[in-house]
Formats: structure tokens, sequence, C-alpha cells
């Protein structure tokens, strides 16, 4: 062997300098090429569908931007919109930068818009260690209280009202801690019921009355509920749906699953009627029957029956949401609490409640969007929401004939509630998953 072929060497002893990833594998070039132009028929969908995105916006824009928001009537409107651009194709704005208050307070006196606004931001506060683990825990105070503070707020009046039934489900806790200690659960549930509605029908009015006289605390002036519309009915009625539907889902839901045939019969057939009748019928019967089959002389405020309807329509399809959770856990889990020596009641709080819930959360989330939605359809028993108003809005001679600026806006509050609610689902699934996928 020659002195040449010694010298030769074929492995690298010295380390190249790194060089970066060609262009066409990083970045946006690549995420282009894999999902928009991956093949032929792909890339003439995207061609396709980036023309017609052109079309659409190449006329919505200017509509858009290029609308009037200063002017007192539609006539007003289109002749600045002549003065500008020589025609009418625009959005005439103004109807919204006018009547926004309305749009958002309906009829609540404008003096007192600091009260609607003080109870929204309490909202906020006490969701937030509802919603997020990192909140401080005595939060929960507020989000225990936020519910009379909504009612002393919104609609008025003293703080002893709400305070009175604050302590009626105080006095219902008592109730049940004391006789848990010697009976069954159920027996526990029925005696805080009948403390409760003891205090509430009975004992409670006489007393509020009498501090009402001797000292009136905190006297707010008094809003009937005529003159709540606008966003913040739908606010109200919403919430108030989505606290309350979820934990009597739970109970409908476990009633369906129970041995007990009283029970199971009772829930299955409220979840049934209630899922086969339209909501908006169940509306009309608040509005207009409830009152006949009340005693003569009885005030039921239309809100409240309002909320009691759809709360209980929520809740029969929220029962279904949940025992699709109940019924994707595997049997283990069930006879693991059994070999743990955990009663009923334990089992479900530690064991089974927990992964049902974790796993029905899109269709739980999917249903407090659909209800958020439907609170529009009080328009039709004489509630002004956002829609109503807007009727009633363009049954203004000022602003006949207006129409896609109010639908706009108001579909755009509602698609930043309900894209709100479908991201933090994702985010709390994200949050919640224990494989490593």
């Amino acid at each position: 062997m020659s002195q040449t072929t010694k010298s030769l060497a074929y492995v690298r002893k010295e380390m190249l300098d790194q060089q970066p990833a060609p262009r066409s594998q990083v970045g946006f070039t690549r995420w282009a090429r894999d999902n928009l132009f991956s093949g032929w028929f792909n890339t003439v969908l995207t061609l396709v569908s980036l023309f017609v995105i052109y079309k659409v916006l190449a006329a919505t824009l200017p509509w858009i931007f290029g609308g009037v928001w200063n002017a007192d009537s539609l006539a007003q409107c289109r002749v600045i919109m002549n003065e500008t651009y020589g025609n009418t194709h625009h959005a005439c704005w103004a109807v919204i930068h006018e009547r926004w208050n309305q749009l958002l307070y309906g009829f609540y006196p404008e003096t007192q818009y600091w009260r609607a606004n003080l109870a929204f931001v309490l909202m906020l506060a006490s969701l937030a260690p509802v919603l997020f683990d990192k909140v401080p825990r005595k939060m929960l105070y507020l989000t225990m209280a936020f519910p009379f503070l909504l009612v002393w707020l919104v609609w008025g009046g003293t703080i002893w009202g709400v305070t009175s039934v604050a302590f009626g489900f105080a006095l219902g806790g008592i109730a049940f801690k004391l006789v848990d200690r010697f009976g069954s659960m159920a027996l526990s549930a029925i005696a805080a019921v009948a403390v409760a509605a003891v205090w509430w029908l009975f004992i409670g009015p006489s007393v509020v009355e009498g501090l009402n006289s001797v000292a009136p605390l905190g006297h707010l002036e008094e809003v009937q509920s005529r003159d709540l519309g606008g966003f913040m009915i739908c606010v109200i009625i919403g919430i108030s749906g989505i606290a309350l539907s979820l934990p009597i889902g739970i109970v409908l839901a476990l009633g369906r699953q129970s041995d007990l045939f009283i029970v199971k019969t009772i829930c299955v057939g409220f979840i049934e009627f209630i899922r086969g009748v339209p909501l908006i019928t169940l509306l009309f019967t608040a509005s207009l029957l409830l009152n006949y089959f009340l005693p003569p002389g009885t005030t039921f405020d239309l809100t409240l029956r309002v909320i009691i309807m759809v709360t209980l329509f929520s809740s029969a399809y929220m029962a279904e949401v949940i025992r699709g959770g109940l019924a994707a856990l595997p049997k283990g889990q069930y006879e693991a609490a059994d070999a743990l020596g955990l009663d009923y009641w334990k089992a479900q709080r530690l064991i089974i409640m927990p992964q049902a819930l974790k796993i029905s959360i899109p269709g739980i989330v999917n249903t407090f969007i659909g209800l958020f939605k439907d609170t529009t359809l009080v328009m039709f028993i004489g509630i002004y929401d956002m829609l109503g108003l807007s009727n009633a809005i363009r049954a203004n001679a000022a602003w006949n004939g207006i129409y896609w600026e109010l639908f706009i806006f108001i579909g755009g509050v509602f698609w930043i509630c309900c894209f709100a609610m479908s991201r933090y689902s994702q985010w709390l699934e994200r949050k919640l998953r224990t494989d490593h996928r």
C-alpha cells in the first residue's frame, strides 16, 4: 500500500458549523406547502377560496369602515354618504352610536347605570375563582354572595330582603348538617328544604318588614323588571340558567341511573317531557299560563319565571350530557370506589363525578352556549332583549329601514361571549388532560 493511500481519511475529524434549515422547510413556507398547496386539488381549492375571500372583503370592508358614525337619523346618514362617497352603499353606524345604551341596558334608568356596571364587574370577579384555580380561594365568599348582591344592585330596595333569602339558605345548610349526623342524606335534604321554606314563607317576610321600618339599610331606588332589557337581561338570564342548570342536571343524571323506581321514573319523565317541548312553549307558559294556577293576588316576577323555565329546560339537556359522561367511565372506576369502602355519595364526589364532568366538558359548554343564545327568545313574551329593542328602534321614524347594522352589532356581541366560552372549554380540556398524547 502506497504512502498516499495511507494518508486518506474517510471519517471527518472536525465538526462543521451548524447551518440554518432551508427556507422551504420552516416557517410560513413549510406550513403553506403542507396545508394549502400539498397537491393539485388542494392548490385549486386554495386559489378558489382566496378569490372568494377577496371578493367578499372587497365588497364588505368599504361598507363597514366607510360607514357614518355621527347622524341623527337614517336620512341624515344617507345625505352624508352622498356628500362623501357619491352613493349610499355604506353602513350607518350612527344608530349604534346613538342607541348603544338602550341596546345594553334596555329601559334601565340612566342615572342608575353604575349599578348595572358594578354588578357586571362583580360577576366577573365572582366567576374568577370558579374558572381559574390560581385565583385566591377566599374570593369564593364573593362567589357565594354575588347572587344576592346582583338582585340588590339590579332591582334595588333595601339590603334586608336579599339578606333574608341568604339567611334562609344558611338555616337550610345548618339543618342539613344537624340531620346528617343522625339520618340519611335524603332525610337531611328534606329537612334543609323544609327549614328554608318555613323561613322564606312565614318568618322572613315579617322580619324583613320590621327591619325595613326600623332601619332601611342600603336602600337603592327600586327598578321594575319591565325596565330591564338589552344585553343586561340576556346576561342575567343566561348566567342564572348556567349556574343553576349544572347542579340540577347532575342530580337528574344521577336520578336517572338510580335503582329506586320512583326516583328514576320522576327524573326520566321530567327529562323526556322537557326535551320534547320547545323552549318558546315553556316561555309562553311562564308568561301567560302560570298566573292561572297561582292564588289570586299573587305577584310572581316575570324575569324570575323566565329564569326558572330556562333553567329547567337547560337542566334536562345537561342531565343527558352528564349521563353520557357517566356511561363513558370504565366499570373499573365504580369497582375501585367500592373497593375503597366509599359510600355512594363519597364515591360520586371523589371518583366518579370528577371524571364524568371532565369527559363531558365539550357537551356541557355546548349546552351553555345554546342556553345563552336562546335568551333572545324572551322577545316573544314581551321582554325587550337586544333583538326586541332592535325592532323597537327600527319602528322609530328616524331609523325606519335600517337592518344590517343592528343585527351585525348584536351578532358580534353574542359571538364574543360564545367564542370566549368555547376557548375557555378548550383551555380547560388541555389543562385537565392526563394522557401524554
